[in-house]
């Protein structure tokens, strides 16, 4: 037995030392000390007690090196249970080790000393990865790609028929565009792009199902293209494309000019990806509680208030329940009315506080840089896992945006004194009117908008907020300014 574990000792010991300190052996006097003194206390300990009691002493000095060793090749945050067999720890240090790819880097640690662990959660809400292992990759070459485009820009006339003739002829794709773009009077009156013209397949909005038969998703246009874009896909949601060709560019990486290398590229695979995370809300609206209406008339009512889109509904016990997709924010506000909103904010089920003002914003870390910004909330990357709550003007000026962890659920009511109802919008449309009775439900979905990166995910979002912030510009004039005065100074 001292033979088998000399030599895992042994073993360990001549791995390559990384510049971390090595626990004291038996020969060293700190481990010296408390033997000698542990001798002292037992004078009538005979010789051959002694010996098992050093030659103990040394398998768990041996011991020690062997776990210290197996925690030094162990990647940081990996604390798992070792177990002291000479099978595992030979298990362990033949086994080679995997990182796990998550946001904040290694595996997170689940054992803390001892004794304490998290409790293991099977019902987790999302799955975070490492950034870096965010890559697009494609199990068959894609076919169908849809494109979308900004309506009423005669300017994206060109880039539109551009696009579309490469993908038709050059890469023998299946294009998917809206029927009212296809049936702009710009690209009706021409006769060259006729034949690319008749060979697009066209799809109604709230009409056609093309989720299921979507590879790509290519926008031209600003960050509204692609919000319309995720709208359509109301669970999992292609790779999504975006060249800056509209006002805003937060979420627009890629320039027309060079769409065809572009194109391509992200064509043959490995390109980097963002993951933006989406909100699910839910709007139950207590149809019971309203007075005036007909029983007739109360799904045509809701109907011309866009309550009711295809599919998502359900009507039980007197609730209409509306379901969406949400990728920029939920914005809350007081409408047409003059009094200030008086909404109530719940937390996993708890009241938090009472928001009196002129609403409030609840957004993904990809609407941090939209109206959360305005309202002077802090701009998050895309890939933190978080939920934002920004006041609007609020009356109670202690009242400061918030940040919660995702996968939480939020709950706004109409608080019961509130003199007058709240409206709620997503990502600017269908607007709803909430009464006394209805309740929004927000939590983080668990279908992302895979977002490609021209360069990279970190780059790119930083890019996006120099160009649109004009960041560091006064700088660089005041600098080609001192240029300017000195060259005329000498001359």
């Amino acid at each position: 037995m001292e033979n088998s574990e000399t030599n895992i000792s042994s073993r360990s010991l001549s791995l390559p030392d990384r510049g971390m300190s090595r626990p004291s052996s038996s020969s060293n006097q700190p481990s010296e000390a408390p033997r000698s003194s542990k001798n002292k206390e037992h004078p009538s300990r005979s010789p051959r007690r002694r010996r098992e009691g050093k030659r103990s002493q040394r398998r768990g000095d041996d011991h020690e090196q062997l776990l210290w060793e197996m925690e030094r090749r162990r990647l940081p945050g990996q604390h798992e249970h070792l177990e002291p067999s000479g099978s595992s720890c030979d298990a362990a240090e033949s086994s080679p080790k995997r990182r796990a790819h998550f946001l904040h880097g290694p595996y997170p640690a689940t054992h803390f000393g001892p004794k304490a662990c998290i409790l293991p959660n099977p019902t987790s809400v999302m799955h975070i990865q490492d950034p870096a292992s965010q890559r697009l990759t494609w199990n068959k070459p894609p076919v169908n790609v849809l494109v979308i485009r900004k309506i009423r820009d005669d300017s994206l006339v060109e880039p539109f028929k551009e696009l579309c003739s490469f993908l038709v002829e050059e890469k023998q794709m299946m294009v998917y565009v809206e029927r009212r773009v296809a049936d702009d009077v710009t690209l009706s009156k021409d006769e060259a792009f006729g034949s690319i013209r008749n060979q697009l397949c066209t799809f109604r909005e709230g009409y056609d199902d093309i989720s299921d038969c979507i590879d790509l998703i290519i926008c031209l246009g600003g960050d509204g293209t692609l919000l319309y874009a995720s709208s359509l896909f109301q669970g999992s949601v292609p790779p999504v494309m975006a060249f800056h060709l509209g006002s805003l560019g937060f979420l627009t990486p890629f320039k027309f000019e060079s769409y065809k290398t572009e194109v391509t590229k992200v064509l043959e695979g490995n390109a980097a990806i963002t993951l933006r995370s989406r909100l699910k809300v839910k709007v139950v609206k207590d149809m019971l509680q309203r007075t005036g209406q007909q029983p007739g008339s109360r799904d045509a009512q809701l109907e011309s208030n866009g309550l009711l889109p295809h599919g998502h509904t359900n009507s039980e016990a007197g609730k209409v329940t509306l379901q969406l997709q949400v990728l920029n924010e939920v914005v809350v506000d007081r409408g047409p009315s003059s009094y200030l909103s008086n909404v109530d904010l719940y937390l996993d089920g708890r009241l938090i506080t009472s928001v009196q003002g002129d609403g409030v914003i609840v957004s993904t870390p990809t609407g941090s840089t939209a109206y959360a910004a305005a309202a002077g909330a802090s701009m998050i990357h895309p890939n933190v896992p978080a939920i934002m709550v920004t006041p609007i003007c609020p009356h109670s000026l202690s009242f400061r945006p918030i940040v919660v962890p995702a996968g939480v659920e939020l709950m706004i009511t109409l608080s019961p004194d509130a003199r007058n109802n709240v409206w709620v919008s997503f990502d600017g449309r269908r607007r709803q009117e909430i009464q006394h009775g209805d309740c929004i439900k927000i939590t983080t979905s668990c279908y992302p908008v895979p977002s490609i990166c021209c360069h990279d995910l970190v780059y790119d979002w930083f890019e996006s907020l120099a160009q649109c912030l004009h960041w560091n510009v006064r700088k660089k004039q005041a600098r080609l300014t001192d240029v300017s005065d000195s060259s005329d100074t000498e001359n």
